[in-house]
């Protein structure tokens, strides 16, 4: 479904319409970014973002604990990178080990679902008056064409809304940096009826039953006379703003945006190797994105907090995994094979770990303390674990990273300056990523 954040309601302008209901960081550091973006365009990338909404177990796929009690029922295996090591259910990513960096060091002070997908998505604790935009927003508003694409910027699979609403939006950017949801509700990925693959669809796309293609044109056309008249005699920004939402929106209607939406035109074969469900055919999606320009794509594992495995977590970790492992494979291999792995970065993460000890129920909690995330492709040094957790798994004990420092990285490797600034209501500046960028991981 399309993004209920996203205001005024594009629903109702269809309607009316009648078109359907649509570490480093030195001082010197920095600038010498910026000037190697500024000379060369190239640098500035794609992104997609693997959002795993619950927090998924690190003991379980990419920092495992072999010979420990804590180390559970699942064994290690070796990747493509000597000495870094996955879960035996990643087998198809442990193939692209060098290309993948696995950042074990994380901690964070926020257990709660809420507040840490606040965090982590915007860098920001939940508190103050200041609406802070998630980081997708931020990045996909410097990458992006505005201007130049009918397609949106930011597309997000099937995130689940419900659990931190602020997390997920554009803050103080405002509605046009918003996201386009496909399958907005978090619903179920499974196959639909008459179809082995889960549907994914972008509400508002298809033309209303008995309405053409000429005729929608010539509406809009109809429209964008009486938008040009109105705004000729009344001059004001949100006016301005008004009407590049509805624009951007109505774009969206054009065959060509529904035909990159449209998984129907793959063959089922490249569909299957990516997993009948929600999450592979969204990493389908984000593949044929990305190739047609758009900056910023986010896919999520799990329907609604599918990685809060308080018990069952062998068995629950064991059916994500499969999906995950052939979903994110087969988007690095395809995005390689097409020549856009090195201009696209990869992110996996969460909003926190899971206990590395095993609780009554054979599941693992909540735990912000010790736990990884990883980045893969452009931009990012692979074939490396950054930082180490203990024996045990319950602390860190070598390089400690905060959010702030993650969020600057992924910015770093795709080009954008971390202390890029966008202004907040009151003139008050504010940067995209507060932290340090890591030096060893950015390539």
């Amino acid at each position: 479904m399309l993004n209920p954040l996203w205001q005024p309601d594009r629903r109702e302008m269809f309607r009316h319409l009648g078109l359907g209901a649509m570490a480093t960081t030195c001082a010197s550091w920095l600038p010498a970014l910026a000037e190697q973006v500024a000379a060369d365009p190239r640098r500035k990338r794609h992104c997609i973002l693997l959002w795993m909404s619950g927090g998924p177990t690190q003991t379980d796929t990419f920092d495992m604990k072999p010979g420990h009690n804590n180390g559970g029922e699942f064994k290690e295996i070796a990747t493509r990178a000597p000495g870094l090591r996955f879960s035996e259910h990643l087998p198809k990513l442990a193939e692209h080990g060098e290309r993948i960096a696995v950042i074990r060091s994380l901690t964070t002070k926020e257990g709660d679902h809420e507040r840490g997908t606040h965090l982590v998505r915007t860098g920001q604790p939940p508190m103050g008056a200041v609406a802070y935009p998630s980081i997708a927003c931020s990045l996909a508003k410097e990458l992006g064409e505005t201007a130049e694409s009918s397609l949106p910027n930011y597309v997000s699979v099937a995130p689940t809304l419900q659990i931190s609403p602020a997390a997920f939006g554009p803050g103080f950017l405002g509605p046009s940096f918003a996201p386009a949801l496909v399958g907005g509700n978090g619903a179920p990925g499974g196959p639909t009826a008459g179809s082995k693959f889960a549907a994914l669809t972008l509400d508002d796309l298809e033309l209303p039953r008995g309405v053409g293609e000429a005729q929608a044109m010539r509406r809009m056309k109809l429209w964008n006379a009486m938008e040009t008249r109105f705004l000729n005699d009344h001059r004001a920004a949100s006016f301005n703003d008004h009407h590049a939402l509805y624009r951007k929106a109505a774009d969206m209607m054009r065959p060509e945006v529904r035909a990159a939406f449209d998984l129907s035109r793959e063959p089922d074969a490249v569909r299957e190797k990516y997993g009948s469900g929600m999450f592979g055919q969204g990493c389908l999606l984000a593949r044929r994105l990305v190739e047609r320009g758009v900056p910023f794509v986010e896919v999520a594992l799990g329907s609604g907090l599918g990685w809060d495995t308080h018990a069952d977590n062998f068995k629950l970790v064991k059916e994500l995994s499969g999906e995950l492992d052939a979903g994110w494979a087969t988007l690095m291999t395809e995005l390689s094979e097409r020549g856009l792995l090195d201009s696209t970065t990869i992110v996996w993460m969460g909003e926190f770990g899971r206990t590395p000890v095993i609780n009554s129920m054979g599941g693992r909690d909540h735990f912000p303390n010790a736990w990884s995330c990883v980045l893969s492709g452009g931009g990012v040094k692979g074939g490396q674990a950054y930082g180490k957790t203990s024996a045990d798994g319950m602390t860190v004990e070598e390089k400690p990273t905060v959010i702030g420092d993650v969020l600057a990285t992924v910015s770093a490797a795709l080009g954008v300056p971390p202390d890029t600034e966008n202004f907040a209501m009151g003139e008050r500046p504010i940067k995209i990523a507060e932290g340090t960028p890591i030096a060893e991981l950015l390539a």
